[in-house]
C-alpha cells in the first residue's frame, strides 16, 4: 500500500464514520469535491462500490461495511502504536538495556539509575554484568544498547562520550595512617603489603602500568575481585589498597580511611558511555545517558 493509498483509506474511514462527504472533509481538512473524488479512486482502485449516495447521505454498500471494518481495526492500531511512540518520546515506557561492570554499576550507574527510575517508573531497565571487553562484545551484538566502560576502547563502529573522570590512588586504615601524613615516593609505598585487585580488570591494569612506568617492581600481598572487599581489608591494617578514590569517598569521609597521595601521582582515567554508531539509540536510553553525564563525578 503506498502513501496515496493511505490517504484514500483516511477519507473512506471519515465518510463511514460521519455518513456525509461535507462533515467527512470538515474532519480531514479537505474539501467535499476531495473527498468524493479519493473515495471514486480508491473503488476505482479495489473494483467495488463502496458507498451509496441517498437523500439522506452516505451509507456503505455489503462490501463496503466488510471493507470499513478492516480499515477501522488497521487505522486503530496504527493509532496505538503512534501513542505507544509518544509515550516512549515522553519516558511513559520503554526498555533499556545495559552493559557495565560490577564497580561501575554499582558506584556510577546505580545512584542515577535510583533517581531515573523514581521519575520514570515505567520504563524497564535491563543490567547486564561483565568487564569492559564484555560489554563492548555484548554491545556490538546487539544485547545491549549502550554500555559503560572504562576508557580508551577502539573500534570505528563505536560512538563513545567521555564520562566522569576516575581517579585512582591507595588507601589505608588506622594502623597505617602515618603513611597519609605526607605525600610518599611511589617506591615507598611499594615497601608496604599492597592490596590490588586481580589481573585482568582494567583498575588493576591501570595500576600495573604505573608501577612500572616508574620502574617499581610490585608483588601484592593480597589481590581481590571487589573493591569493597580492599577497602575492608585496609581498614583493618592489612596493608595499602589500590582503590578508586571516589569510590571509597564515603569512607575517607567517615575517617575509616586515610588516602595516601604517591609522589608522582596516579594519572586519572575516564569512564566512557558507548553505544553503536549504526543502531538509533531510543529516547530512554538517550534521556538515562544523558542523566549519566550529570553525574557528579562527570566533568562539568
Amino acid at each position: 500500500m503506498n502513501v496515496t493509498s493511505l490517504d484514500r483509506y483516511r477519507v473512506f474511514r471519515a465518510v463511514a464514520q460521519t455518513g456525509n462527504l461535507t462533515r467527512a472533509g470538515e474532519q480531514l481538512f479537505l474539501t467535499q469535491s476531495a473527498v468524493s473524488q479519493a473515495l471514486q479512486k480508491l473503488e476505482a482502485d479495489i473494483r467495488s462500490q463502496l458507498v451509496i449516495r441517498t437523500s439522506r447521505g452516505i451509507r456503505l454498500t455489503p462490501e463496503g461495511q466488510q471493507l470499513y471494518e478492516h480499515v477501522e481495526a488497521a487505522f486503530r492500531l496504527l493509532e496505538a502504536g503512534e501513542r505507544r511512540l509518544e509515550e516512549m518520546q515522553h519516558l511513559e515506557r520503554g526498555d533499556i538495556r545495559i552493559g557495565a561492570s560490577d564497580t561501575l554499576c554499582r558506584y556510577y550507574l546505580l545512584p542515577t539509575l535510583d533517581a531515573f527510575h523514581r521519575a520514570h517508573p515505567m520504563v524497564r531497565l535491563h543490567v547486564t554484568n561483565g568487564t569492559s571487553q564484555d560489554t563492548l562484545a555484548l554491545l556490538r551484538s546487539g544485547a545491549v544498547d549502550f554500555g559503560i566502560v572504562n576508557l580508551p576502547v577502539a573500534g570505528d563502529d563505536l560512538l563513545v562520550v567521555e564520562g566522569p573522570v576516575l581517579q585512582d590512588g591507595f588507601v589505608v586504615g588506622e594502623a597505617l595512617r602515618a603513611l597519609a601524613d605526607s605525600p610518599r615516593p611511589i617506591a615507598e609505598i611499594a615497601r608496604h603489603p599492597l592490596l590490588l585487585l586481580e589481573r585482568g580488570s582494567v583498575t588493576r591494569s591501570h595500576f600495573d602500568r604505573y608501577f612500572a612506568a616508574h620502574h617499581v617492581s610490585v608483588t601484592p600481598e593480597i589481590e581481590l575481585g571487589s573493591l569493597d572487599l580492599l577497602g575492608d581489608f585496609a581498614r583493618i591494617g592489612l596493608g595499602v589498597a589500590g582503590v578508586v578514590i571516589p569510590f571509597v569517598q564515603h569512607a575517607l569521609d567517615r575517617g575509616e580511611l586515610y588516602q595516601i597521595f604517591p609522589v608522582p601521582p596516579l594519572p586519572p582515567r575516564p569512564i566512557g558511555l558507548v553505544a553503536r554508531r549504526d543502531t538509533p539509540v531510543s529516547h530512554a536510553a538517550q534521556a538515562l545517558m544523558t542523566a549519566l553525564r550529570q553525574h557528579p563525578n562527570a566533568p562539568r
